[in-house]
């Protein structure tokens, strides 16, 4: 991201640009602050957007070889083309010796780094991945986003706040921006205020189903489930969230008696620390035969609905009522 950030500093920019990575908040951002430093505002003959799998690289590249109009350089921006997958090499044979006046900027979710395309990128222009960030990283976006508002927040208000938003920067914004106006006169963001207004992840209705099932709240489990069933979510979504779930306490559960800390656990399973702690939690209170039995169970409600035994919406019902030893 510095490279990038150098690059519109220094007026002195690379031809082509590839932003990639789970995180996309991050890769709009970037994308805008590049086309906003490569083209000029309303130039519509020379700025162009291609998107999806169906780009025709052919028609791209005789555009590239149109000299500008009356300007500097023609700038062409392809975004999730999959052409870092499969399918770019002739792409990448035109990126190895461009028209001089023609700059690239694409964004793409996901790359293969083993690429002819991806290769030349790297060797003849500026290839930035954006993962998703750690935790300090996010805490301190929060905050800071919060301190432009003239609001303060304890870590503890901000640690629950990324508990519901999860690691996802597009989320975390707009749930920011709701917070925001429901704080409007007030100095301090509570803990009550973002229990109020911030919305839960399904994850975190998985969560409180699982501990409610520990609970032996049966009930309260249903009811969670229902209440997922009134959002719209499919049956079999919820099944596969339940089985995730259960797979990962499991592995948590190993990975803690093997002596573990949080933040190595957080790496190998895809999670920041602040949230594994609560996996640890949870995990605790289940024996590890119980969990491997519990993703078992997951694994046998599925294949009853794929194969016309039970519907799904039963199918989970019956997993909710007997993944777990009474």
């Amino acid at each position: 991201m510095q490279r990038i950030n150098d690059d519109i500093k220094n007026n002195n920019f690379k031809q082509i640009y590839l932003l990639y990575g789970e995180e996309r908040y991050l890769r709009r951002q970037y994308k805008d602050r590049l086309k906003n430093a490569l083209c000029q505002e309303g130039d519509t003959m020379n700025t162009h957007f291609y998107e999806g799998k169906d780009v025709n690289v052919g028609e791209i590249i005789d555009l590239a070889e149109t000299l500008p109009f009356f300007a500097e350089r023609r700038v062409i921006f392809i975004e999730n083309s999959g052409l870092f997958k499969s399918g770019g090499e002739k792409m990448a044979e035109y990126l190895a010796q461009p028209n001089e006046t023609t700059y690239f900027v694409f964004t793409e979710g996901e790359v293969d780094k083993r690429s002819k395309l991806y290769k030349t990128v790297q060797s003849n222009g500026c290839a930035v991945e954006f993962a998703v960030q750690e935790e300090s990283t996010l805490k301190r976006w929060v905050a800071g986003m919060l301190k432009k508002e003239g609001k303060r927040v304890t870590e503890n208000t901000v640690n629950l706040f990324l508990l519901k938003t999860g690691t996802d920067m597009d989320n975390i914004y707009m749930e920011l921006e709701k917070l925001i106006c429901y704080c409007m006169d007030k100095d301090v963001v509570e803990e009550a205020d973002v229990e109020a207004v911030c919305t839960n992840r399904i994850s975190n209705h998985i969560f409180d189903m699982i501990n409610a099932i520990a609970d032996k709240q049966l009930k309260k489990a249903l009811k969670l489930y229902y209440d997922l069933l009134a959002l719209k979510e499919p049956p079999m979504r919820i099944l596969f969230l339940i089985a995730r779930q259960c797979n990962m306490l499991l592995q948590v559960k190993e990975m803690k008696a093997k002596g573990y800390d949080n933040k190595t656990m957080g790496s190998k399973i895809g999670l920041p620390p602040f949230v594994v702690g609560k996996y640890v939690t949870q995990a605790s209170r289940f024996r590890t035969a119980d969990l491997r039995n519990a993703v078992q169970k997951c694994i046998e409600a599925e294949e009853a609905v794929k194969t016309g035994k039970l519907n799904d919406v039963m199918s989970v019902e019956i997993l909710i009522l007997s993944v777990f030893p009474a």
